[in-house]
């Protein structure tokens, strides 16, 4: 099992475009912000202390929840480029648990997500310093490597179960190509979820990695929010929070972390239980 992972992990970095094409949706909405986006955000607020630092800490935060979306699901193209290949059908004749190679699959695409996922917080960290920003603290750093693990978790079960539906690497690609696209829009980044209609919104605080990207903003803007909204009334605050996704409200209910959290695990279990169904059923 640990060296079928290594195989994946091999050849998911050995292939040069594979990686970069993991990156590709982060790599979009970091030049939407950097072009277009950051300079609406910032124009809108003006009046703030602060602003450009908190829509900074705003952007990145949602960059860190899209990362493991867009690498686990490179990662899994092991799997398609397997099928296609009629690879797995070696697999499955060698000595070798079906269930094994399954958990080879998903332990190299958490561990692939992690390392992509800790170069994105590596590079944020870079770009606070170039700005002159405060970097994050010890204990935030802490807070952000344990959503980052969660986030990898539910990002990988649910592209896991992407995959197991698919056999060609045309059909991978433009799923790839689908999700790289949508993942900016349904977690609340392209746009604030203030600015959506209700039941965009609705989709928008249901989908799991919003609860990540909302978990990382309240990490990532603490500080900055602390110093933009120094001495304004509570419901200024809350509205603010509201409509850039800090927080989620459904229903008249304010999500908490913890609830977020729960939330997250709950999503990773269901997906990879669905996916790991789907792909028993189909060896049968």
């Amino acid at each position: 099992m640990i060296a079928f992972a290594k195989r994946n992990l091999k050849l998911f970095f050995r292939d040069k475009s594979s990686v970069f094409f993991s990156l590709l949706s982060v790599l979009i909405v970091l030049g939407l912000y950097v072009l277009f986006l950051g300079d609406q955000l910032v124009s809108s607020m003006k009046d703030v202390t602060g602003a450009n630092r908190l829509m900074d800490s705003w952007i990145m935060a949602g960059i860190l929840a899209i990362t493991p979306v867009s690498t686990t699901l490179g990662s899994f193209g092991t799997i398609v480029s397997d099928k296609s290949k009629k690879i797995d059908k070696d697999f499955r004749s060698s000595p070798i648990k079906n269930r094994s190679l399954a958990a080879g699959y998903i332990i190299s695409s958490f561990c692939i997500g992690c390392i992509m996922s800790l170069f994105a917080l590596a590079v944020i960290e870079i770009y606070f310093a170039c700005k002159g920003y405060a970097l994050l603290s010890g204990l935030q750093f802490l807070q952000t490597l344990g959503v980052m693990l969660l986030s990898v978790l539910t990002s990988s079960a649910m592209m896991y179960l992407v995959v197991s539906l698919f056999h060609t690497q045309n059909a991978f690609a433009t799923a790839s190509t689908i999700i790289g696209t949508l993942i900016g829009f349904v977690t609340g980044i392209y746009l604030p979820i203030g600015s959506t209609d209700q039941s965009v919104q609705y989709v928008i605080e249901f989908f799991p990695i919003s609860h990540a990207a909302s978990l990382f903003r309240k990490i990532l803007m603490a500080d900055p929010m602390t110093e933009s909204f120094k001495g304004a009334p509570d419901n200024i605050v809350t509205d603010f929070k509201l409509e850039m996704g800090v927080e989620f409200r459904a229903f008249d209910h304010t999500f908490t972390s913890l609830e977020s959290i729960g939330y997250l695990l709950l999503a990773a279990v269901v997906f990879y239980t669905i996916g790991i169904i789907i792909t028993a059923k189909k060896k049968k």
